[in-house]
């Protein structure tokens, strides 16, 4: 059956139809993409005051430390012109390298030691633990007090007449007190591995909060063991956090001086020692900052390829 023939009115109609429709989707569009320019401009406004601070804060210092180690030293004033001595001496002398390789392995064997001593506790707040706040509260009372009071306090537990030496005779454990407490590495580790036990709790804990319990119950209901689904399932989900408090932990115990100066003594001095007496010391603000920048990139670098091979890890896993 032949359709009755529309006439111009109905044409008409349905011809502005379609214009219709199709001026309100470019309509749409056009203010679309001005409402996503106005909310780009909104969000890049908030953000103004942060870069602001961190442009301030970070990077103008950096410039300046990079500006001064270009310089050279002539008494207590600096030298004109620019040299690349500062950098030459740095990377040239054994006793530098030494400093660096030392404050690199005793910053690593923090970050060891603390991650494997945070990990059990933060699964333990994460799952079997109830008023998880309260934990949480509880793991953060140490940090109320002062970072050099707590520094103090390991001085006085390690010490030559401290509280374990003093144990241990009481005890008749040992004829005299231990010297092998203080003053080395081991306390510069023991007294960083406590500071920072925190940073690392947080971060794991927040990693292992977010794991899906219906996948331990289904690796459950599939026979799997407790370790079996430790090691598939609560480790891999998990590593985010672990990769987060090795980077918080590494980076700022690398550069910490205030511990290895009160309790390292001169077998646990860090590159950090050196620089602070650059600077405050002998005032030779050139090799201090080109030592700051040295021991910046060398710590970058080597944060760099952890990161790289952590993702590398954890993709061959899945």
């Amino acid at each position: 059956m032949a359709h009755p023939r529309r006439g111009f009115k109905q044409r008409f109609l349905s011809f502005s139809c379609i214009w219709a429709g199709d001026f309100l989707t470019i309509g749409r569009g056009i203010w679309g993409d001005r409402v996503a320019d106005r909310n780009s401009g909104e969000g890049y406004g908030i953000l103004a005051p942060t870069l602001v601070v961190m442009g301030l804060a970070l990077a103008a210092p950096l410039l300046l430390m990079a500006v001064t180690s270009l310089k050279s030293q002539s008494g207590i004033t600096f030298g004109g012109g620019w040299t690349l001595d500062q950098y030459g001496a740095v990377l040239g002398r054994a006793g530098y390298r030494l400093l660096f390789a030392r404050s690199i392995a005793i910053s690593a064997i923090v970050t060891l030691v603390t991650v494997a001593l945070a990990y059990p506790m933060a699964y333990f707040v994460a799952f079997p633990a109830r008023h998880k706040f309260i934990w949480l509260v509880a793991l953060t009372i140490p940090f109320w007090t002062s970072y050099l009071l707590r520094v103090f306090a390991w001085k006085i537990i390690l010490g030559y007449g401290g509280v374990i030496n003093s144990a241990l005779l009481r005890l008749h454990l040992i004829d005299q007190p231990l010297s092998v407490l203080l003053y080395n590495p081991f306390a510069v580790v023991v007294t960083l591995a406590h500071a920072w036990a925190a940073f690392a709790i947080l971060p794991i804990y927040a990693s292992l909060e977010k794991i899906d319990r219906s996948l331990l119950e289904a690796a459950s209901d599939l026979g799997d063991s407790a370790l079996r689904r430790f090691f598939r399932i609560t480790l891999p989900l998990s590593m985010p956090g672990v990769i987060g408090a090795a980077i918080l932990i590494f980076v700022p115990t690398t550069g910490d001086f205030v511990t290895p100066a009160l309790v390292g003594g001169t077998q646990g001095t860090m590159i950090a020692n050196l620089i602070e007496v650059q600077f405050n010391g002998v005032g030779n603000w050139p090799l201090g900052a080109a030592l700051s920048l040295v021991s910046m990139a060398i710590v970058a670098v080597i944060a760099g390829l952890f990161v790289a091979g952590a993702r590398a890890a954890a993709k061959a896993a899945r």
